[in-house]
């Protein structure tokens, strides 16, 4: 049906059923006019009159009614409680016999509108709460009221466009099965002995030079400092610095929401730089989806944080993990730790990460089977080609990413432990921060 529209008010619009009223009025305007009666001009005095009220009341009720949304936490992750608090101000004598609030917040499964009616000169309030189901960058808010006369025949529509962004950052769980060795040793995966590779190590200190050692290792500048032949000693062990290359190529994809390959291999990426930066390691990033992300490595406090928001915002994109490995030959330092996180069933990829193992680079594999996943493709013959070359890898089981910890948030939540029987105590209580309005 249509309506009749005003914006007449800030924020806000009043629509007037029209159509019906239009056309019972030119019935009793006709009537008057062939048949004229006392009734008929009755009839139109008080349907014009009761337009008039509920036109006038909606107007009121328009410009009174206002709604003020706050919320706690500027940041998530998976699995934590998000919480809001709604209070809704009628400044006006009339009452708001409806009212509804909607949200227009794009966070999945979190929905907090809902019907109430107001008197005149109140003051309602309420709390909501969801779970944070996914990970992105969402929006809370705007909101908007719809409310009107007793009788139904106008509303209004009052917009409030305050809103906030929220970002829910990836789960992070513990890899009790995964060891990232240093030099890049993963799982159960094999490591080539590497006579060939003593360039790749680190330089720790410099000793006198005996007879045997080679001619390559000499430190010339310390000898001419020290009138005599001194030699470079390593520790025979290559950087500890991890670059976690992670494969979101769309066509390489495998399953759906959480239980995909992408979703997987976002968790695991995140987890991997959590597990290298608690032990030191300067951990880096490389995926590209919609956009490259190239985090180089570091080991500081805020290196975790930065991985995270990229992770939370990454999509499947058009570039194959062979052209990322191709592009990233030249940056990488030899001796460095390369870990790729892959569903590709295709070989095509592995020339490139063969160059970096010749260059002194150290791979392993993380691989996600897609047959595991729903798709026709096998990740078998890719661990073939990676044991013949004598390439680290391990082949990641579904059931891992199946624990609680896949949504360990525990902002806003209670968490209890029973200690005796009857007796329970609580191990985790929510932190009750400040509520902040929507900007």
């Amino acid at each position: 049906m249509r309506k009749l529209t005003f914006n007449i008010i800030p924020n806000g619009r009043i629509r007037v059923h029209s159509w019906a009223w239009v056309a019972f009025s030119g019935l009793l305007i006709g009537l008057q006019m062939f048949w004229p009666s006392r009734a008929w001009t009755t009839l139109l005095a008080s349907l014009g009159g009761a337009w008039l009220v509920a036109f006038f009341w909606t107007l009121i009720l328009g410009r009174s009614l206002s709604i003020k949304r706050e919320m706690r936490y500027g940041w998530a992750q998976v699995g934590d409680a998000l919480q809001e608090r709604y209070t809704v101000y009628n400044e006006s004598v009339l009452p708001a016999s409806w009212l509804e609030v909607y949200d227009h917040s794009t966070i999945p499964d979190y929905q907090t509108g809902r019907v109430i009616s107001i008197a005149g000169r109140e003051i309602l309030s309420w709390q909501t709460e969801g779970i944070c189901s996914r990970r992105g960058l969402f929006t809370l808010g705007p909101t908007s009221l719809l409310s009107g006369d007793p009788l139904g025949l106008c509303n209004v529509e009052i917009r409030l466009p305050d809103s906030s962004v929220l970002l829910v950052l990836p789960p992070m769980l513990p890899l009790p099965t995964i060891e990232i060795a240093s030099g890049g040793l993963a799982g159960d995966g094999r490591f080539r002995q590497r006579s060939a590779l003593e360039s790749t190590v680190s330089v720790m200190t410099v000793r006198e030079y005996v007879p045997g050692d080679p001619l390559h290792a000499i430190h010339w500048p310390t000898s001419a400092h020290r009138d005599g032949l001194f030699v470079r000693q390593f520790d025979h062990m290559p950087s500890a610095d991890w670059w976690i290359f992670l494969d979101l190529d769309r066509t390489s994809q495998a399953g759906n929401g959480a239980k995909s390959t992408e979703e997987q291999g976002i968790i695991l990426a995140a987890s991997l730089a959590q597990k290298g930066l608690r032990q030191g390691k300067k951990v880096g990033l490389v995926t590209h989806g919609d956009d490259l992300t190239w985090l180089t490595p570091k080991c500081s406090p805020s290196q975790l944080m930065d991985i995270l928001r990229a992770l939370a915002v990454a999509r499947t994109g058009n570039r194959s993990l062979a052209d990322l490995l191709s592009e990233a030959y030249h940056t990488i330092r030899r001796g460095a730790s390369v870990i790729v996180i892959t569903s590709n069933s295709e070989a095509s990829w592995i020339a490139p990460l063969l160059q970096m193992f010749r260059n002194g680079v150290i791979p392993s594999v993380l691989l996600l089977d897609p047959a595991s996943f729903g798709s026709q493709a096998s990740i078998n013959e890719v661990e073939k080609i990676l044991s013949n070359r004598g390439i680290s890898h391990t082949l990641i089981p579904p059931e891992l990413f199946d624990k609680p910890q896949a949504h360990p948030g525990k902002q806003g939540k209670w968490e209890w432990q029973v200690v005796a029987p009857g007796r329970v105590i609580p191990t985790h209580r929510p932190v009750k921060t400040a509520w902040r309005r929507l900007e």
